[in-house]
């Protein structure tokens, strides 16, 4: 079986860490493991079979704390797809699981990175994101 899809390049696209004064630095250092990941994935077609994916991370307080920092990193990977790709569902599933297991990695690393020389050092994500099963939870 061929590749359904090939990965022609990879960048992060945007990064932000806020944290307004020092008290609210302070405070979220106390409480930065209650943060939370959110995720976003959108994409764009480009000419000849190759789609811009965009793999939004965002690490925040959801808890509605007045003192709070924000971190978010947007990656963009491009992709050309096989040509054998037809169904909607396959590229859905491309897009939306077999690219982001293929990037995750490097994403974790960057996100960790920007939190990490944000000033909290102890910061790591216990689980690893399953694209599969947010796949499946979303159109099963």
């Amino acid at each position: 079986m061929t590749e359904k899809f090939k990965i022609l390049g990879k960048y992060i696209k945007d990064l932000s860490s806020e944290t307004p004064d020092i008290e609210t630095y302070l405070y979220v250092r106390d409480r930065i493991s209650s943060y939370k990941l959110d995720i976003d994935i959108s994409s764009k077609a480009l000419k000849n079979k190759m789609i811009e994916i965009f793999t939004t991370f965002k690490f925040l307080d959801k808890e509605g704390n007045k003192k709070k920092s924000y971190f978010e990193i947007v990656y963009s990977t491009v992709i050309r797809v096989n040509e054998e790709v037809k169904e909607r569902r396959d590229l859905e599933k491309i897009i939306l699981v077999d690219v982001q297991n293929q990037i995750y990695p490097d994403l974790e690393k960057a996100l960790l990175n920007l939190l990490h020389d944000s000033g909290y050092p102890g910061i790591k994500f216990e689980k690893k994101v399953d694209f599969e099963n947010l796949y499946s939870k979303k159109f099963n």
